[in-house]
């Protein structure tokens, strides 16, 4: 998948949100540490240093969303991380309840909140700060 492709993907799925740029994607790939776990419409960008891992972004295709491709995404990444990690942890705006639920359905619990982190339209979002261990285990 191309930084382009990654680039496409991100800002048609991040509406709300700065997207990234194929340079940003490019650059974080280059970076030591950093994995891209790729699915067909999507892909979730993560680094693990020491034992814990950090999910930078995860992105699905609008047209391919609901369909079971970011919770694949999230197995995938997750059971990756947990080879070297202990923890797995990620930031999200507090008002990306589908995110927010994918996420808690994966172990991650709110262990910090930056208020007002994300600039909206009509004012800000909080940030959550998630942490889960790894491996994970799915209800």
């Amino acid at each position: 998948m191309t930084p382009n492709t990654l680039a496409r993907i991100h800002a048609a799925a991040f509406t709300h949100d700065r997207s990234w740029t194929a340079q940003e994607f490019r650059d974080l790939q280059a970076r030591p540490h950093t994995h891209l776990t790729k699915a067909r419409n999507g892909f979730a960008l993560w680094r693990s240093i020491a034992d814990e891992a950090e999910l930078l972004t995860i992105a699905v295709d609008p047209a391919e969303q609901n369909k079971g491709t970011g919770r694949s995404l999230m197995g995938a990444w997750m059971t990756k991380a947990a080879e070297t990690a202990e923890t797995a942890f990620l930031e999200v705006a507090a008002d990306n309840l589908t995110a927010c639920r994918l996420y808690r359905h994966f172990g991650f619990r709110t262990v910090a909140t930056r208020r007002n982190y994300y600039a909206r339209p009509d004012g800000h979002a909080d940030a959550l700060v998630m942490r889960a261990p790894l491996p994970f285990s799915v209800p």
